[in-house]
């Protein structure tokens, strides 16, 4: 029976763990995608924390139903989540940002703690994802809810037929597939490194830079980070850009001097003044949209899902 199906469209974080949450509720979910797993979720980092995204309100909400999850998540050492200490620090006197406040383990760094040059700091727990990992556990909990995929790219989401309701998890792609000139590409690079011995994370709060700073250990490897460098749409390694994440970061922590380079990531952040998770203005329920989530696809993934979730109903 076709007459009943969703159809995802979108196969990065956003789309996975929509398809997840529509399946185990009972619909009848077939995914389209043109990449499996999508490349920018695949790229990530990945930490939590629900950076510069709007609305406000809505993204309190969403990002801290998604912690959960991952909390609760992080118990199954397949899922790739890690629930880890560290610090996020800053070079001039910043307030905390409030989400990072609730987290457990929130307290103000010594400046005995904090790197040199660093003036400010903050300790917490917080959920640390091996995005590799992660996104095959996504792959295999959609195998188990039954949910067929389908390797194409469509030209229009009309082609997503047949369908009684379409979710546009596209990212970057619905720019041109909803004609929405909102939507724009923040390049982000990230180098992987052999593990000297970290179980730590250190984030620096760079602002508005299009040069990050984070250090993010999973296991046997340490993701470093990072760049975002608005309205590059380039894929392409920049070995200066990996040279200059390197150095940032073992400036910040000797020990990566040892460790070896084992890979480069690039991904397409799909950026948007305001996330957009809703039904479509002009299409009605049968359209629904769940894009633009920038930096912070993973933070925002099952918060968004579970929206997504309330608009498609009851099968």
């Amino acid at each position: 029976m076709t007459s009943d199906r969703v159809v995802v469209v979108g196969a990065g974080v956003s789309g996975l763990t929509t398809a997840i949450v529509l399946a185990e509720a009972g619909h009848n979910v077939h995914v389209i995608t043109s990449e499996l797993p999508g490349v920018t979720s695949l790229s990530a980092g990945a930490m939590w924390g629900p950076y510069l995204v709007e609305p406000k309100d809505k993204i309190d909400r969403w990002s801290q139903e998604s912690l959960q999850i991952f909390q609760r998540l992080a118990a199954d050492p397949a899922t790739g989540i890690r629930l880890t200490s560290g610090i996020e620090a800053s070079r001039t006197a910043q307030n905390p940002p409030d989400w990072a406040t609730v987290l457990p383990g929130f307290q103000p760094c010594t400046r005995a703690e904090l790197p040199e040059g660093f003036t400010t700091g903050y300790r917490f727990t917080v959920p640390v994802i091996d995005m590799p990992a992660y996104l095959s556990y996504l792959q295999h909990r959609l195998e188990a809810a039954a949910v067929t995929i389908e390797l194409g790219t469509l030209a229009a989401l009309k082609e997503a037929q047949p369908a009684a309701t379409v979710v546009n998890c596209t990212g970057l792609s619905a720019r041109s597939l909803v004609d929405d000139p909102r939507v724009r590409s923040i390049r982000g690079q990230h180098v992987v490194v052999t593990n000297p011995g970290l179980t730590e994370f250190f984030s620096e709060d760079t602002g508005m830079s299009p040069d990050l700073l984070c250090i993010y250990p999973h296991g046997d490897t340490v993701v470093l980070g990072g760049t975002a460098i608005d309205g590059d749409e380039s894929l392409d390694v920049d070995p200066l850009a990996a040279e200059a994440i390197l150095a940032r970061c073992r400036a910040v922590e000797p020990r990566l001097a040892q460790a070896r380079v084992l890979d480069h990531r690039v991904g397409l952040r799909p950026t948007r003044d305001h996330v957009r998770v809703e039904a479509d203005p002009v299409v009605g329920r049968t359209l629904l949209h769940n894009y633009g989530h920038g930096g912070a696809g993973v933070t925002l993934s099952w918060g968004c899902a579970f929206h997504i979730r309330s608009l498609v109903g009851d099968p």
